[in-house]
């Protein structure tokens, strides 16, 4: 499947790609945790990340396109709860579906999982597609 990253670059772009698209604007998304490993011994892994990766793979299955996630950003998150803090190294799997939509508003629901498909953390989000 041709892949065309959003526009965030590293330390901020958390999917690395689409796996599989199961219906409009629901699949699976790969990411891999590359954070600085001391870094993240001492300050933990941030838990907004994962809200925001699971909103830059919706915004990837949403449009799949460079130009959507110059347009689309997080206005919200709701009922997430993490599990557990992925460590550097560690490559998530990110299932997302469309849970809802009012005007340029789309709520999505997502669950991360790690490789073995343990919980790392789930819950919805809000993209407002636009400019921020």
């Amino acid at each position: 499947m041709d892949f065309q990253p959003l526009p965030h670059a590293f330390p901020f772009r958390f999917a690395d790609g689409v796996i599989e698209r199961t219906g409009p604007a629901q699949g699976r998304v790969r990411a891999t945790v590359t954070a600085d490993a001391a870094a993240v011994r001492e300050n933990g892994f941030p838990a907004a990340a994962l809200a925001e990766l699971v909103a830059q793979s919706a915004l990837l299955l949403e449009g799949g396109d460079a130009a959507l996630g110059r347009k689309g950003f997080l206005a919200g998150i709701s009922d997430f709860k993490v599990e557990r803090l992925p460590v550097p190294g560690d490559v998530l799997t990110v299932d997302v579906a469309i849970a809802g939509r009012l005007g340029d508003a789309v709520k999505f629901e997502g669950v991360v999982t790690d490789g073995e498909g343990g919980a790392v953390a789930r819950g919805a989000v809000t993209v407002k597609k636009g400019l921020a």
